[in-house]
């Protein structure tokens, strides 16, 4: 009898999880109806719109930098006996190259801005609202979901690519460094060396997969703080919810982008 009362219970459960998943799921996609929906109606919150765009930016121009230097640098030091073992040292430039703006720089960017930008627009979110910030707004007469969620959603949309190509230049330069570390290749030679590989069906999806990622970590931010459960325990699990899933859909989106390009090329 206590075997099929646990087992009943363990049933219970998993249809628990499935139910507020599909609920979940709900709930966000009409978040998304409501942006697309207040994105088009006027009035338009430019200056918020460019104050949520310097942050997104600011905030993590420093790392992004300080990670893609890195992040050159040890890939062009690490794929170097490779080649040459087989004599292709000068491929080195554009496989890093490659490797950079396909998949490396996007990914870490994005990942970076997750952990960054999106755990403070999710805390920082799920605070006025517990501090009733957004109440007041609506009582003022402002629409708390244009003036906070629409911009920065568009702020992380916008300003995700401009930090990848900013990350991939950055991570040229040490690659630079790092080949120079063996060799003395001029940077005229090893900017040749770099676009004589690079085409731009290896710049453009990329380009177009971190607008993706910019939308979803902004969406999946601006939703865990907004619909944030009052309390301070609700901000710090905005904030850590914003982090993981937006993380979780940065590989998804990546996944299926890659299958894409591979069908298309």
């Amino acid at each position: 009898m206590n075997k099929i009362n646990s087992n009943e219970a363990v049933i219970n459960e998993d249809n628990t999880l499935v139910k507020r998943f599909f609920i979940t799921i709900s709930k966000v996609t009409t978040f998304v109806f409501h942006f697309f929906k207040e994105l088009f109606i006027p009035p338009y919150e430019v200056n918020e719109l460019i104050k949520q765009s310097y942050r997104v930016g600011n905030k993590s121009l420093l790392l992004i930098g300080a990670t893609g230097f890195i992040m050159g640098l040890v890939l062009t030091i690490q794929s170097r006996p490779a080649l040459a073992d087989f004599g292709a040292q000068s491929w080195l430039p554009a496989m890093v190259s490659i490797s950079i703006f396909r998949e490396i720089g996007p990914m870490i960017t994005a990942l970076l801005c997750a952990g960054k930008v999106g755990s403070s627009i999710g805390s920082e979110l799920a605070s006025m609202k517990v501090t009733e910030q957004l109440d007041a707004m609506e009582v003022s007469g402002i629409n708390p979901f244009k003036y906070v969620v629409v911009t920065r959603i568009v702020a992380t949309t916008l300003m995700l690519p401009l930090l990848v190509v900013f990350a991939d230049l950055i991570s040229l330069y040490g690659s630079y460094v790092g080949v120079n570390l063996k060799d003395n290749v001029s940077m005229q030679l090893f900017i040749v060396q770099v676009f004589e590989k690079l085409q731009f069906s290896d710049i453009f999806p990329a380009f177009i997969k971190s607008l993706f990622f910019g939308f979803v970590i902004g969406v999946i931010s601006c939703y865990t703080g907004y619909t944030a459960e009052s309390g301070t325990e609700g901000v710090g699990k905005a904030a850590n919810s914003a982090v993981v899933y937006s993380s979780f859909m940065i590989f998804l989106i990546d996944m299926v982008a890659v299958q894409l390009t591979s069908m298309f090329t």
